[in-house]
């Protein structure tokens, strides 16, 4: 088996396998968490199935839970050591010194405990993505939004009397009034990135309770929508370390 670090030779998102049993943990926080934070973030609920991909995929990182249904998480954490040169970063319940002691020595790289915030664990990633080799740099904004911007089709428009978001295609979608609140300022912006905190004091104002994930969830289901939908990939993109950037537009209706 072979999962090279980073062949990209050093251009493009760290690819990141998030190996968690939980679907709902997995695939409503995780993935798209890590997403909205530049990574390309790949769901896997079993180690098996991790093993069959990593047959034909690269993976430069992996989120890797302990508790999985058909392999102990420190058996695929010496796996993984042993065969690839893969960063590790346990996600886990497990709060005992031994348990965390166990997964390092097994190979893990950085040991969390869940609840772990997102920024924690995108910070972890990054910083063992850092030390891997043939590290992909990180992009800088502008080109990255430029370059979606080329490839996205023109004419996407928010209409704020019918509250729908209208591809080009002339096909809407319909806003839920926390949509709209995070698409207004996006679109304001002509195509620029958004920050983070901007989005959410639109939405939510200076509420310093408000949990940040509750932006990415959003982001997460108004694309999962747009693809119900048939509709066209929205060209809502992640801009890494600057939040977020709606290209393609048109302007309002």
């Amino acid at each position: 088996m072979q999962a090279t670090s980073s062949s990209s030779g050093g251009q493009g998102a760290w690819r990141v396998a998030v190996l968690e049993d939980d679907c709902r943990l997995r695939e409503d926080v995780l993935v798209p968490g890590l997403l909205s934070f530049g990574f390309e973030a790949v769901g896997i609920g079993r180690a098996a199935e991790l093993y069959r991909r990593m047959l034909a995929e690269r993976f430069d990182l992996a989120v890797l839970d302990l508790g999985l249904p058909d392999e102990d998480g420190l058996s695929v954490a010496r796996h993984l050591r042993r065969c690839s040169q893969i960063g590790i970063v346990v996600l886990t319940g497990r709060t005992a010194e031994h348990d965390e002691i166990r997964a390092l020595t097994a190979g893990a790289d950085i040991y969390l405990r869940k609840p772990a915030g997102m920024a924690l664990l995108a910070a972890s990633l990054h910083s063992v993505g850092r030390r891997l080799p043939g590290a992909p740099r990180l992009a800088s904004p502008a080109p990255a939004i430029q370059a979606a911007a080329h490839a996205a089709p023109a004419g996407w428009r928010l209409s704020t009397d019918d509250w729908n978001l209208v591809a080009p295609t002339g096909e809407s979608i319909p806003l839920s009034a926390s949509e709209r609140c995070v698409l207004r300022p996006l679109f304001a912006a002509g195509g620029g990135a958004v920050a983070r905190e901007v989005l959410i004091g639109a939405w939510h104002g200076e509420d310093a309770e408000f949990d940040p994930h509750r932006l990415e969830m959003l982001i997460y289901r108004l694309r999962r929508k747009a693809r119900a939908l048939g509709m066209p990939v929205l060209p809502l993109i992640t801009v890494r370390g600057g939040g977020y950037a709606f290209v393609g537009r048109g302007g309002s209706a």
